[in-house]
Order: C-alpha cells, then sequence, then structure tokens
C-alpha cells in the first residue's frame, strides 16, 4: 500500500486510509463510479472479462455486497442514487432500466419504453420523481412512493428528436413556514439558523418539494418541464449541452457547451428565459472535460491541463491552481478530473501519474480572487494509474477514485498519537507508527498488520486498534515485539499497567493484553453507552453518549468506582453531546469538553469537582472563567488574559501526568460565538496553562502562541510540554521572542533509525527553562513556586526556592517580578544571579518617581523588551521610551516618541541618531538630522573635514555666518588669505577681517571696517595695533569706540590729554571716574572736573570736602540734591548749617530730616513760618525704635501737630495726634477743619464718650432741623457718649423748635417726653437741682397736653374746648411752655367762627395789651382779622403799623405758611 498522507485544515495531522474495492473476478476495468448522497454505498459500473457490463457495491472499506452484483451482456451507461433510499437506477446501453435495492438486491425492472441507450437518469430532491432519457430523445417521467419503489406505470413520455443530455430540477420556493424561518434567520434568531445549518430535528417542508425540471438536447435546446408534466422550450444555444446549471441566487440558468461556451439566462415568472451573459470558458482542445459547480458559485473545470480552473460567476471573476512541483508533483502532470466537498471545503482533482491534489479553502484571509490566499495545497495521494473520475460522497465525506485499473475508497483519518508515561507513539502512515522512549532516548518504528484508527502508549506497551482488531506490542529495551491481537470493534481504547480498556453498549470491559477479559464496568440505561475513555495516572474517566462521566480508582486490582456518575446535561445548557474527558491525577478534577444542541464545538472548557460535586468552567470567548470563581488581583496577568484568551474555542485539553493542579489546554481563535468548527483558524494556536484547585478556583498560569514547526499538543509531563512535529517540517526549537512565553527550547528525541523523522518535540515550561533534569524535589519545590506566582503571593513563592541555585530559576522568578512589579524581590533574585549590571541599573532607576518606570529598567535588563516599552507608555514616561529606543536601535519609533510625545528631548534625539548614521557611514543621511538638532554648524565641518570638496559644497549651500566662519578659519590656516578675507566677510565677522588686515598691513582698510560698522572687538584689536604703533590718538579715538574707556583714560594720563579725559571718565565706570578725579586733584588744575567726578563716582563725602575746601556752591548745591537718608549724618548736617547760612530754609530741612534731626527741622518749620507738607511729617514721624524711644515719638509728633493746627492744616493734624494717640486734640483739630463727614467717622472709629459727645455739641451747630440724618447723629452720638442730661436738653431745644416754628404742640409734647426720660434715667437723678429741673418739665409737659386736648376736643365739643383754653390763661407760668398767643388765637378764631364778634374783639384787645410788642396776625388768621373790621367796624391795621415793616414780611409769610 502507498503511504498516503497529507496535511488536514485543523492543523491536525491527518492521514487518508484507501481501501481498494474487493471486486469479483468477473469485473473488469471500471467505466464509472457513483457514491450514494447520505449513506456510505459506493455504486461501480465495470466492463465484464466476458464482454458484457457489471455493476456491483461496494461499502465503505471497499467491501463488495454479494446480493447486489449484476451482469449483463450489455454495457452499463447511467447510474443514479436515491437521494434518501439504498436504491441505485441503472441505464443500460440497450435502453433498458432497472432499480437495484440494497443490501436485499432487490431488483425492479422499469417497463420497456426506452430502445436505445439511456443517457440520463434523475430523482427528484425527495426521490418522489424519477427522469429516464435515451438516445432518441425520448424522456419518461416515472412516479415513486416513500420507500423508494416504482408506483404504477410512468406518468408522462415526451419526444425531443435529438439525445437528451442534462437533466436538472428546479429547487421549490419555501413554503410559508420555511418562509417565516427564512426571515427569522436572516434577523439573528440563532434557533432558526440552527434548524437550517445544522443537524438536529428535521425541518418539516410539508409538500414542498421541487417537481418541476429542465432539459437539454443534443442540438442545444433547453426544454422545461412543469409539475404537471407539461414541456415547454425555453431557449437554444449553439452546440451540444454539456452541463446544466441552476443558479438558485438569481433565479438563473447556466449553460455548458460542448466547446466550453457558458451562457446565463434569466427566468422569467411566465416561464420565458433572457440571456445576460455569455462567455467562452478556457480549455485545452481535443480533452474530456470535468465540470463541477458548488452552491457557493464557484465552476471548477478540469479541461487536461496542468491547473485546474475556477469561476467565481457571483463576483464574476477567474483564476486558476496549479499543481506544486515541490510538494511532489512532476512537471508535466495532467488534471484529469476534479470533485468539491462542500463540507469540508476541500478541493480533490485526480491527475494523469496517479496522484490526487487535494486544495482546502482557507476563510477569513484576502479576497476570493487571489488563489494563493483563499485556497492551499496539500501534500498530495498517491493511487497510482491514471485517475479518471473522483467523487466525493456520503454522509462520511468518502473519496472515491478511479484509477483506470481499478477503484479505490479514501477516507481522511486524523493521524494518531498519544504520549503516556515518557513513551510517546505518533502515526506516520495508516500501518507505521513512530514510538519515542524519553527515559531511554529510544526512537523506534512500529510497523502494523492492521490500519491503525488509535493509538495508546504507557511505560511498557504500545496498543494499536482499527476499530475491528486490537494489536498489543511490548516496549523491551530497543525493540518493540507483538504480545497480543485480538478482534475487538471498540473504536477507543485506554491503557493502564497490564491492562487495556474498551466500550461496548453501556459497559468498559477491563482486559488483558491478550484480550481476555478480566472485568467489566456496567452502565445503567440512563447512564448510557461509555464513548470516551482516558487514563491519568491511576485513575479511569469515562464519558458516556448521555453526558454522564464516571471515574474509576485502577490502584487495586479491581476497578472501584471513585465517585458516581454524574449527569453532567443537568449542570451544563445547550450540552449536545462530550467531545472529550480528562481527570487528573488524584482523580480530583475532570475537565470536558462538549458539543452544543446544534453541534457546534463550545466554546467553554468545563470543570468537573469530583469531592465538591460542582461544574465550573473557563469561557475562552470572553477569556473569562465562571463568575464565583476567585481570581488574583494583579491586573497585568488580569489583562493579559482578557486580551489574548478571548474570541477562542478549545481543541484539546490535558492535565499533568504528576501535578493534579496544572492543566494545559489548546485553542484556537473563532470569529464570532456562533462560528462553525469548521471555519476555524488552525494557523494561530495558544497553548493555554491553567492552575485548577478548590481553593484559588482556576488561574492563568501561562499562554504563548503554538511554534510553527509543531503540530498538536500531546501531553503535560512537567518539566515538559510534549507536541507531535508537523510532516516534512523539522522543529528548530527557536526560542520564542514573545516576553511572555521564556525561551523554550525544542529537545527531539535520539533516534537509533536515522531514516525516521523526529515526530516528537518537547518543550520546558517557562519556570523550568534551564532545571529539565532536576530532581522530584526541585521540581515540586518549582510548581509551587508557580503555582505561588500565579496567585500573587511572592513571599511564598520565594520561600519555595529560596534552595534553589539555577540562575535560570532565579531569572524567571526575577521576569515574573516584572509581571508582578514587586522590586524587592527582583534585587534578591538579580543578586543570586550575580547580574551586578542590572543591579546597579535597578539601583540607579530608584529615583524614577513612577514605579512602572523602575520595573521597566528591570525588564531592560532581563531582555524583556516588549515589556519595558509597554510600561514606558503605561506610565507616560516617553523621555525615558525615547532612550529605550535609542538604545535598542529602534531608531524610527525614537523619532516618532521625540516628534510627537517628548518634544523636549526632540534636538538630543536627532542629535544622537545623526552621531548613530555616521558610525554607520551614512554621512548624508547624518549630514540631515545636524542640521534638524541645529549642531550642524560645528558637527558637520568636523565630520567633513577630511573631505575638503563636500565641505566646501556644503558651506556655499548652507549660507550660515556661523559655517563661513569655520571655512575662514580653516583657509587661513592654509594661507589663503585672500579667499579668508572673502568669507569672514560674508560671515561679517569684522574682528577676524581686522586683524587680517594688520596682520597684512592694510591699515586704513582695517580702520575704514572699525568705523563703518562699529564692531568694538574690531575696534579694541585695531586700538591695540595703533597703540603698539604709538598713534595715541587713534588709539584713544578706537578705544573709545571699543567702549574701552580704562584703556583711553590710561593713555589720556600717560600723554597728559587733560580735556579728552573728562569726557571718558564721565563715559566708564565709578572706578574710572575715581581714578580721574584723583589725577585732576594731583594736578590741582580743573578741581571743578575733580568735585564733579567724585560726585558722579558716589563719593559724596570727598566731593563736598573738595567743594568747601575749594568753595564752589554751584557743585555744593548739585551734591546736596543727591544727599539722602542714607548719606552720611554729619555730611547731611553739615551741609544743613551750609543751606541755613545761605537761607535756603527748605532744604536745610530736607536735610536735617534725611540726618534724623527732626526736632531740630521742626524748630526751623516753627521758626522760618515753613509750611509742613504731608511727604515731610511722614518723613519726620518714624516708626524705628532705633532713633527714638516711643515716648519721644510720641511728643514729636504733637509738636508737629502743634505746628500744623498753627499752620490751619487741621487734617494732618489729626493724622498726626492720632499717630501720637491723642485722640481728643485730634477731634479738636477735627472740629476746627469743620469736616462733617470726617468727624462723625472719627467719632464713630475712636468710640470714646468725649469724643461722642464733642461731635454731637459740634453737630448741633449744624442746620440739624433740615437734615434728619444729623438729628439721628446727634442723638446717637449723646446716647454713646452717656449724657443723658446733655440729651435732654437737646431734646427741650427740639421741642421748643416745634412750637416756634410749627407751633407743632403734639411733636413738641413728645420731645418733652424724651427730655423727661432721659433726665429720669441721669445717675444723680435725685439732687435737687435734677428734680426741680423735672418738675419744671413735667409742669410744661401738663400744660402742653391740657391744650393739645383742648384743641384735639374741640371738633367735638366746642365750648368745652373753649371753656378747657380759657381755664387754661389763667394759669400762671403758662408760656413759654404755652404760648399765650396760641390761647388767646384759639379762642378768638372760635368766637369769629360763633360770630360772636364782640368777645373776640374783646379778646383780642387782651392779647394785645399782653404782648403789644408782637404781630397778632402771627396768632389770629387774616380770614378772622378783616371779619372782626368789617363787624365791628373798627380799623386794626393801625395796630399793625405799630410793629414796623421790619417783620411784615417775615410774618405774612409765616402765616401763609400757617
Amino acid at each position: 500500500m502507498p503511504v498516503t498522507r497529507t496535511g488536514q485544515g485543523q492543523g491536525d495531522m491527518a492521514v487518508y486510509f484507501d481501501h481498494r474495492i474487493e471486486a469479483p473476478e468477473s469485473s473488469g476495468a471500471p467505466s464509472q463510479l457513483t457514491w450514494h448522497p447520505a449513506l456510505p454505498l459506493l455504486a461501480v459500473a465495470s466492463s465484464s472479462r466476458t464482454g458484457g457490463g457489471n455493476v456491483d457495491v461496494y461499502l465503505q472499506q471497499g467491501e463488495h455486497v454479494e446480493s447486489c452484483h449484476i451482469e449483463r451482456p450489455h454495457q452499463p451507461t447511467v447510474l443514479c442514487w436515491h437521494p434518501t433510499k439504498p436504491v441505485l437506477v441503472l441505464g443500460w446501453e440497450n435502453g433498458d432500466a432497472l432499480l437495484l435495492t440494497h443490501p436485499s438486491g432487490d431488483q425492479t425492472a422499469l417497463s420497456s419504453t426506452h430502445s436505445v441507450c439511456i443517457t440520463l437518469l434523475e430523482w427528484s430532491s425527495s426521490g418522489s420523481r424519477l427522469v429516464t432519457g435515451d438516445q432518441n430523445g425520448t424522456l419518461v417521467v416515472w412516479k415513486m412512493d416513500a420507500r423508494g419503489r416504482l408506483q404504477g406505470n410512468y406518468l408522462v413520455k415526451h419526444e425531443y428528436g435529438k439525445p437528451l443530455t442534462c437533466c436538472i430540477f428546479r429547487p421549490a420556493s419555501p413554503g410559508d413556514d420555511v418562509a417565516k424561518l427564512a426571515r427569522a434567520s436572516v434577523s439573528g434568531d440563532e434557533a432558526a439558523l440552527d434548524m437550517f445549518s445544522w443537524k438536529g430535528a428535521p425541518l418539516k417542508m410539508g409538500p414542498q418539494e421541487g417537481l418541476a425540471f429542465y432539459i437539454s438536447t443534443a442540438d442545444g435546446k433547453v426544454h422545461c418541464v412543469d409539475e404537471h408534466c407539461k414541456t415547454n422550450m425555453l431557449f437554444t444555444v449553439e452546440g451540444a449541452i454539456k452541463k446544466l446549471i441552476f443558479l438558485e441566487k438569481r433565479e438563473a440558468l447556466a449553460v455548458i457547451t460542448d466547446n466550453l461556451m457558458l451562457s446565463q439566462y434569466s427566468l422569467g415568472p411566465e416561464g420565458g428565459a433572457q440571456e445576460f451573459m455569455k462567455v467562452k470558458l478556457s480549455s485545452k482542445s481535443g480533452q474530456n472535460v470535468d465540470i463541477v459547480w458548488t452552491e457557493s458559485g464557484l465552476l471548477i473545470t478540469a479541461t487536461g491541463e496542468q491547473v485546474v480552473r475556477l469561476w467565481d460567476l457571483e463576483r464574476d471573476d477567474n483564476y486558476v491552481l496549479p499543481l506544486d512541483e515541490s510538494l511532489g508533483f512532476e512537471k508535466g502532470e495532467i488534471v484529469n478530473c476534479v470533485s468539491y466537498c462542500a463540507a469540508k471545503d476541500t478541493l480533490a482533482a485526480g491527475t494523469s501519474q496517479g496522484r490526487i491534489a487535494v486544495w482546502r479553502m482557507v476563510h477569513g484571509g484576502g479576497s476570493r480572487g487571489d488563489a494563493k490566499v483563499q485556497w492551499k495545497l496539500q501534500t498530495p495521494t498517491e493511487i497510482g494509474g491514471n485517475v479518471v473520475q473522483l467523487q466525493w460522497g456520503s454522509s462520511l465525506n468518502l473519496l472515491g477514485a478511479n484509477n483506470s485499473d481499478t477503484v479505490l475508497i479514501l477516507s481522511e483519518h486524523v493521524m494518531s498519537a498519544h504520549y503516556g508515561q515518557q513513551v510517546a507513539a505518533v502515526q506516520l502512515t495508516p500501518k507505521q507508527l513512530s514510538v519515542t522512549q524519553f527515559s531511554s532516548g529510544a526512537h523506534l518504528a512500529l510497523q502494523s498488520d492492521i490500519h491503525v484508527k488509535g493509538v495508546c502508549a504507557t511505560k511498557d506497551s504500545v496498543a494499536v486498534w482499527s476499530g475491528k482488531q486490537i494489536t498489543v506490542y511490548e516496549l523491551a529495551g530497543t525493540s518493540l515485539h507483538s504480545i497480543g491481537s485480538f478482534p475487538c470493534d471498540s473504536h477507543i481504547v485506554a491503557a493502564h499497567g497490564e491492562n487495556l480498556y474498551t466500550v461496548e453498549p453501556n459497559r468498559v470491559q477491563i482486559r488483558t493484553q491478550q484480550g481476555t477479559v478480566k472485568q467489566l464496568l456496567t452502565f445503567s440505561k440512563a447512564e448510557g453507552n461509555p464513548v470516551l475513555l482516558s487514563v491519568c495516572q491511576s485513575y479511569l474517566v469515562v464519558g458516556t453518549d448521555t453526558a454522564h462521566v464516571r471515574v474509576f480508582d485502577l490502584s487495586r486490582r479491581d476497578a472501584k468506582a471513585h465517585c458516581s456518575a454524574k449527569n453532567l446535561s443537568d449542570q451544563i445548557a445547550n450540552l449536545g453531546a462530550l467531545r472529550s474527558v480528562r481527570c487528573n491525577a488524584t482523580g480530583s478534577q475532570v475537565s470536558i469538553l462538549i458539543s452544543q444542541v446544534n453541534g457546534r464545538p463550545d466554546h467553554k472548557v468545563f470543570f468537573y469537582d469530583v469531592e465538591m460535586d460542582t461544574v465550573t468552567h473557563f469561557d475562552f470567548f470572553t477569556g473569562r472563567p465562571s463568575s464565583g470563581i476567585s481570581q488574583p488581583e494583579e491586573s497585568e496577568r488580569q489583562q493579559f488574559e482578557g486580551t489574548e484568551l478571548s474570541g477562542r474555542c478549545p481543541l484539546s485539553h490535558f492535565w499533568d501526568e504528576s501535578e493534579p493542579r496544572l492543566f494545559v489546554c489548546e485553542t484556537v481563535p473563532i470569529s464570532s460565538e456562533a462560528s462553525s468548527s469548521r471555519f476555524l483558524d488552525m494557523t494561530d494556536v495558544s497553548v493555554v496553562t491553567l492552575f485548577c484547585t478548590q481553593e484559588h478556583g482556576l488561574l492563568l498560569q501561562d499562554c504563548f502562541p503554538k511554534p510553527s514547526g509543531l503540530q498538536a499538543l500531546l501531553a503535560l509531563d512537567v518539566p515538559y510540554y510534549y507536541f507531535s512535529c508537523k510532516p516534512g517540517e523539522t522543529d528548530t526549537g527557536t526560542p520564542d521572542a514573545a516576553p511572555t512565553a521564556s525561551p523554550r527550547q525544542a529537545e527531539p528525541a535520539r533516534s537509533s533509525a536515522g531514516q525516521l523523522p523526529h515526530m516528537v518535540s518537547r518543550r520546558a515550561l517557562r519556570d523550568f527553562v534551564g532545571l529539565e533534569k532536576c530532581e522530584r524535589a526541585t521540581r515540586d519545590a518549582m510548581l509551587n513556586f508557580s503555582f505561588y506566582l500565579t496567585i500573587g503571593d511572592m513571599d511564598e513563592a520565594f520561600k519555595a526556592i529560596k534552595l534553589i541555585k539555577s540562575k535560570a530559576v532565579w531569572e524567571n522568578m526575577a521576569r515574573m517580578c516584572v509581571k508582578t512589579r514587586r522590586l524587592d524581590v527582583a534585587r534578591v533574585c538579580l543578586g543570586n544571579m550575580g547580574n551586578a549590571r542590572a543591579a546597579k541599573a535597578l539601583k540607579e532607576a530608584e529615583g524614577e518617581p513612577e514605579p512602572e518606570a523602575q520595573v521597566a529598567m528591570l525588564a531592560v535588563q532581563l531582555g524583556m523588551l516588549e515589556d519595558a516599552e509597554k510600561l514606558y507608555k503605561g506610565c507616560k514616561r516617553y523621555d525615558l521610551l525615547n532612550n529605550f529606543y535609542q538604545a535598542s536601535g529602534q531608531w524610527q519609533q525614537a523619532l516618532e516618541t521625540a516628534e510627537s510625545r517628548d518634544r523636549i528631548h526632540l534636538r538630543t534625539t536627532y542629535y544622537n541618531y545623526a552621531k548613530y548614521l555616521e558610525s554607520m557611514g551614512e554621512k548624508t543621511h547624518a549630514l540631515t538630522y545636524y542640521e534638524n538638532s541645529d549642531t550642524h554648524r560645528v558637527e558637520v565641518p568636523r565630520m567633513l573635514q577630511d573631505d575638503t570638496k563636500s565641505l566646501e559644497i556644503y558651506v556655499n549651500k548652507m549660507k550660515d555666518k556661523n559655517i563661513y566662519k569655520w571655512w575662514a578659519q580653516y583657509l587661513e590656516s592654509q594661507s589663503d588669505m585672500d579667499s579668508a578675507l572673502h568669507f569672514y566677510e560674508r560671515a561679517q565677522d569684522y574682528l577676524s577681517l581686522v586683524r587680517v588686515h594688520c596682520y597684512m598691513g592694510n591699515i586704513d582698510k582695517a580702520s575704514e571696517i572699525a568705523n563703518d560698522t562699529g564692531d568694538r572687538a574690531a575696534s579694541y584689536h585695531l586700538a591695540r595695533h595703533y597703540e603698539g604703533h604709538d598713534d595715541i590718538k587713534q588709539a584713544v579715538h578706537f578705544y573709545t569706540r571699543a567702549q574701552a574707556y580704562n584703556n583711553a583714560i590710561r593713555l589720556c594720563k600717560e600723554n597728559s590729554l587733560d580735556d579728552q579725559l573728562m569726557n571718558l571718565a564721565l563715559l566708564s565706570n565709578p572706578e574710572d571716574m575715581m581714578e580721574a578725579a584723583c589725577y585732576y586733584e594731583e594736578k590741582g588744575t580743573h578741581m571743578d572736573r575733580a568735585v564733579a567726578l567724585f560726585h558722579k563716582a558716589g563719593y559724596f563725602s570727598k566731593a563736598l570736602e573738595l567743594a568747601f575746601a575749594t568753595q564752589q556752591f554751584a557743585a555744593l548745591q548739585l551734591i546736596a540734591e543727591d544727599l539722602n537718608e542714607n548719606s552720611d549724618p554729619a555730611l547731611l548736617a553739615r551741609c544743613s548749617d551750609f543751606f541755613i547760612t545761605h537761607s535756603q530754609y527748605d532744604k536745610a530741612v530736607e536735610l536735617l530730616v534725611a540726618a534724623k534731626k527732626y526736632h531740630q527741622a521742626l524748630e526751623l518749620c516753627v521758626t522760618q513760618n515753613l509750611t509742613i507738607t504731608e511727604g515731610l511729617a511722614d518723613r519726620m514721624t518714624v516708626t524705628d525704635s532705633k532713633d527714638l524711644s516711643e515716648q519721644a515719638r510720641k511728643e514729636l509728633l504733637e509738636s508737629i501737630a502743634d505746628c500744623c493746627m498753627r499752620q490751619g492744616n487741621y487734617h494732618l493734624a489729626t493724622k498726626k495726634y492720632t499717630q501720637a494717640g491723642n485722640k481728643a486734640k485730634a477731634m479738636r483739630a477735627l472740629l476746627k477743619s469743620g469736616d462733617t463727614e470726617k468727624i462723625i467717622f472719627f467719632a464713630n472709629v475712636s468710640r470714646q464718650k468725649e469724643l461722642f459727645i464733642m461731635a454731637a455739641n459740634y453737630l448741633q451747630s449744624l442746620d440739624w432741623q433740615k437734615n434728619p440724618e444729623i438729628l439721628k447723629t446727634i442723638i446717637g452720638f449723646y446716647t454713646k457718649g452717656r449724657a443723658p442730661e446733655l440729651l435732654a436738653g437737646f431734646y427741650e431745644v427740639c421741642a421748643q423748635v416745634e412750637i416756634d416754628d410749627y407751633q407743632n404742640y403734639e411733636k413738641a409734647l413728645d420731645a418733652l417726653s424724651e427730655a423727661f426720660k432721659c433726665i429720669s434715667k441721669a445717675k444723680d437723678s435725685t439732687s435737687a437741682k435734677q428734680e426741680a429741673r423735672l418738675a419744671d418739665l413735667q409742669h410744661k409737659i401738663t400744660l402742653i397736653k391740657k391744650f393739645v386736648q383742648a384743641r384735639r376736643l374741640y371738633a367735638e365739643d366746642a365750648g368745652e374746648a373753649v371753656r378747657l383754653c380759657e381755664a387754661l390763661l389763667d394759669e400762671p407760668e403758662l408760656d413759654p411752655a404755652v404760648r399765650i398767643g396760641d390761647a388767646y388765637g384759639f379762642v378768638v378764631e372760635h368766637h369769629c367762627q360763633q360770630g360772636n364778634f364782640q368777645v373776640a374783639y374783646r379778646k383780642l384787645e387782651e392779647l394785645q395789651k399782653l404782648l403789644p410788642a408782637q404781630n397778632i396776625r402771627y396768632y389770629i388768621s387774616q380770614a378772622s382779622l378783616e371779619a372782626l373790621q368789617r363787624e365791628m367796624g373798627v380799623p386794626i391795621h393801625r395796630q399793625d403799623n405799630r410793629l414796623g415793616g421790619k417783620e411784615e414780611d417775615e410774618v405774612e409769610e409765616d402765616l401763609s405758611v400757617s
């Protein structure tokens, strides 16, 4: 048998078992084959060796069904299986057609309706109609029953006159119930979608079956036969029709003719057809063409070329799939036939060299038109001969292949592999395995005599089985020999010790290695049939088809139940079936993978805790465990879990062989939760390790991508993961670059048979790198270390490994410290590693404020660059990130970081990059970055100094003054003075220009440059030159231009240039002025200049001394103006005496104050009557107690205030009295100023009784009658000043004003009442004087009350009121309480109103006698007087005349007012 092996899309290694059909001897070369759509039944037509033809039916592995053998003298032409029933219809070249039923072999002939070769046979979608057609164009429609049996004669017969070529049934339009379901599916109803997409309850379609069909003829006509069997021609094309395709999405019909012309017709509702596309398909002429149509819209053709051609009709795209010689195809190999399997997205093609090429469609990448992205060619399967026909068929997706000699049935089988107790067995071919014994390093080949469907390895034996037979091989040293082989139908086998465990309905058999059944483990009907077995240490876990799990203890002679059966259906929702079960080394935990009800693999791993009888899970789609399971709070690991583990689905799972807590799982990404398993992306497999404990639940320990050279995970046996290798690829063991996965060296087993490939590779767990050969104690310590690290308990982890000397362990713990950010532990780790450099770097990093920045430095030292990068980004330390990028040579990232995030170091980054480029010899690029860093003026000339041509070009191009200067200096050093002068001039370096001109003797030119530019350095250089040549005048001139005045002064003194000396000294600094002044003083001439210079230089005493000595009063005046309080007091006194002598008293006072002689200054102000300004007063009133005692200061302030009072400056006097603390005097000063507002404010602020009284007394002098606010203030001040007598007096005054001015006795009464109250409250109210005053007040109040009462009573009882008033007139001392005039006026007015003019006149005369000097009009109204005069006939005006004209106006005014 040939070695037939190919890669499998799911990522597992797959093998094709090829079974040659057991053809009867009478059968010759096969002519055609056809699979039943659902059942594993293959019908093969062949020529008979006796000249006729045979038809045979074969089973899955090629077994011949003898009852279904038909042999006839004619050749069979067409074979077609019923869609669901095991019924085959056969057409023969003589026109016979018959039905063959499997397995009975019953034959039913169709009535003789055809007389020539049958050309087509077609069933309707449910098998209720059968269409037969022949070479003459006769078409017959037959009706069949539900069992596939013929019902009576044919329904209809049509004659088309030409050979019939193709027939296709039109799919039925869904009924209402299905249409609703379809709409629900599209809108996202998953249950509705499941009914369409997955196996489950069959969708009830009712009577919906497409009975209409299309028929084509050899002359290019297409006819439509409706459900009532009425025929109608649709259209005609050129040439015989080879293929009919119904495009369901477009409601269109595609036609391919024998010359490969493709036409597409849209079908109208009335039965018409309209062509909308026509295209010629590429082909090689003269070859048979094989055409396949897929439901996804692909047209696949094999036209005798070296490629397969594909047309995507939906996207209107086409491409080819070539054969790859590197995979084993030969040059010039022709593709004869193709077949497509939709269930597996697999395309198979048969070649002329007996090979079967298989392409797998890769989902999710690239456009459909990209052949390289879309289809992946596998390693070919070799069957020999010339493959002329291929067909996928049955629900098992079997491939039938006709190689012109025989037919082979190929069934895909995932290559078996198993690891147990340091022995790994991996299938290479259907009958060959590679066995690796890791304990001894032996590498053996096992050749079996059966097709291996499964393998199970233990330390002493390897068991293989085919599903019908089990063979056991013993491992003896470096050899394998069979110790037992027996028939058994178990599809799964497990081994422990010398026992084998097999399954049969409702029980597990425990057998010896020779097959003897030792014990039966029975399962109840509810518990179901065992279908899954797994052994770990001495525990067996069994999973059944009813989702029950049982664990058995195998440690004793007989297996004992470890726990009762657990029904997982009660615990897991949507459970369809168990996919895989595994238990841990102590039998305490069982992990389960399941399929959902709809057949999809579930994205959770379930964990059954045997002791607690609980089920938990880890969901790889969300990346989280089930709720309620504790998780450590270290955020780094959980973020890792959330991002790297989400959106995935578990593929396989294992527990460690000896550590019960450690669990590993292979996961693959899925695009959505509803994705099908067939769309899993097998190129991105992650290996996830978890710790599973009762206390801490499920904890992520590690996660790393499966290396590309490895095929699948086989087992976890600390300290290694075991993987199977891909065929044809070797795992080089390249260290994994991912920071989370430490370097894991692959260790292929040593080979004793060089021709066999290494099929198993092992990789150390992250925490065991460098400790692969450790003893058990170390291994346990490391496991505890790993566990404590995972739960975040660094202290316990540290204790676990403190005795381990391996540097690799400490390095690994230091790496974990990056994750946990435990720098204290990291320091100990670095010490144990002996990594002094890293320890020093970590200590230096402690200065950084962010903990992440310190951890990042640790990561850098440990080579965990990606972690360092993330940490720097996380704490936003872009400056350190920039340095990190530079140090690691990631210059583009460094530049991007500097430009966007770290602009403060942008120029530094440019500079460092330029230095790097220069070191790499890339000077052109370096030049650009030197310019960006703004260091090009120095760095570029330095860099290019050996390349003068390039440098000169650069200098001229840049037009930069600094670079011009550098270049000019270079030229000067080369003695090229003219060029140097040119570039100095362009650089505007006037010093260098003057220097070179002086060197060359061009003094005039140098002078011209210095004068024109005014450059100080150039002028100085030129002055030195002139001085050296004794040209003093020019030297002084250019020193002056250079502002080097000391040098100019020096020359003037040396050469007696006194006039210039004065000007230069005044321009220069004080030291030079002092020097020049001394020079003038020594010479004894120009003493005025000496005084002026001493003064200007700030030496006032010296200037004054010299001025007094030389009697320069004008100069003295100037000097005195610059004196202040910081000057020498003796100097100030001397100057003040000078000013007094010269009667300049104001200046003298200023100087006396500056000298702090305040009393003298004040005396001078008084004697000379100098006005004291506020500024002068403030300067005299010092606050520094060093100069004056507090008492002396107060006296000084009072003296200043007294002076101000005399000068009439009352406000300033108030201020100074206040500063001296004498508020009474301050108030008096204010009273003199008459500033009412300030008086009120000062009284309120001072809050002294005397001041309140003084202020109130002052306010009484104002017009308080017209200003109620002042009135209130007076009352308030007397009240605050506690002067009730004064307040009472004020109230009396108020009362008198009310009587005299307004005759308002009511208000006067109120005021007198208040006055009475005030005197009553006075402290000495019991004294005789006070009592007399109170009595007087009481008397006045009584009189006024009587008068007020009489006036009020008048309106009610006028007579009584007048009587009261007349009685009042008899009271002694009536006036001033009630004016007599007011009382008499009241009576006269009454009598006038009553008409008693006689009485009125008499009373008037009495009044005139009592008050002869007063005007009676003041008391009596004008109307009453005129009435009296009129009635009595007495002129009254004469009395008026006596009053004189002076008061007339006033009285008139008063009367008018009243």
